[in-house]
């Protein structure tokens, strides 16, 4: 998987070793792979998996969702802190759109994690902490909502300071497992071929509608012999860097085998998620007996 093998131990941050206790937790291990197997079961490949994936997007979509919950959340609090609103109409506003919001950006976040736990059992100890957390917090939002509707505004005040500390603790864990985890970024983004012709394999060693993976330069490239020619792209799935060589050719596209996003040999766009970004298309020739690659030539 493409998030693994990332460590903390030379974290600079003062809660780098409680995130690494955490990582260790076993414990954790059970429910994270039961919950994991029910989000997959429920949201397989297809038109709800794109759409909790952001695959219409271009763009992960749990991202966008956390500005809005988190927004109203802390802009409420920061009205109870700072004032500026008298009769708390605007707090209570702000607080009742996070609680609407709070389900699809669970629910967005849910679907990238269960991609990301098989094989990483550091990614699924923290995902299911971070849901914890936060779903920690929406509890302390809705009962801070409830006490200020009922009159009690100085009880909701302090529901609320603790639901955003908790809010807070809960986007650290989110943002570890963004940056130091790898879980989101396009897992093809760090790495490329060489901008001029450079042999990748033997010309023999390509049987036909049998994807090859070879390296070159820094790239993990799939070189097919199909039909209708020489394809040549990125090995490392765009989604969580599965290498597509192992997927399964049909036409003119190719399936990843661990989530099945798919993509077109041609143009290495996305035809089906949960991927959000398309894979790197290299030109290719056949000379001299071998194949070689390049990035495209602008121009």
């Amino acid at each position: 998987m493409g998030a693994s093998g990332v460590g903390t131990a030379s974290s600079p941050s003062p809660l780098g070793p409680l995130v690494e206790r955490l990582e260790s937790l076993g414990v954790l291990d059970a429910p994270g792979k039961a919950v994991g197997k029910a989000v997959r079961s429920a949201f397989g490949p297809g038109a709800l998996k794109d759409a909790l994936s952001g695959t219409w997007l271009g763009h992960a979509l749990h991202p966008l969702l956390t500005d809005v919950t988190i927004g109203s959340f802390v802009s409420a609090a920061l009205l109870d802190v700072l004032g500026g609103d008298d009769d708390g109409r605007a707090a209570e506003r702000l607080i009742a759109i996070g609680l609407v919001s709070y389900g699809p950006t669970a629910l967005t976040g849910a679907s990238d994690w269960a991609d990301s736990e098989i094989g990483d059992e550091r990614v699924r100890r923290v995902g299911l902490a971070h849901a914890a957390t936060n779903s920690t917090a929406f509890a302390f939002f809705a009962s801070s909502l409830a006490a200020r509707r009922a009159g009690d505004r100085g009880r909701g005040k302090a529901l609320g300071l603790a639901g955003v500390t908790l809010l807070a603790a809960g986007g650290y864990l989110g943002a570890h497992m963004s940056f130091f985890q790898g879980v989101g970024p396009n897992q093809t983004a760090f790495d490329d071929v060489p901008g001029d012709w450079t042999r990748a394999a033997g010309a023999g060693a390509l049987e036909e509608g049998k994807p090859c993976s070879v390296l070159v330069g820094d790239a993990p490239v799939l070189l097919l012999r199909h039909s209708d020619g020489l394809h040549a792209l990125h090995d490392r799935c765009s989604h969580r860097g599965c290498p597509l060589s192992d997927g399964e050719i049909e036409d003119e596209l190719i399936t990843c085998p661990c989530h099945g996003s798919r993509f077109d040999l041609r143009d290495g766009s996305v035809q089906r998620g949960p991927a959000t970004a398309p894979q790197p298309v290299y030109e290719v020739r056949e000379r001299e007996g071998d194949i070689e690659v390049r990035v495209p030539q602008s121009g």
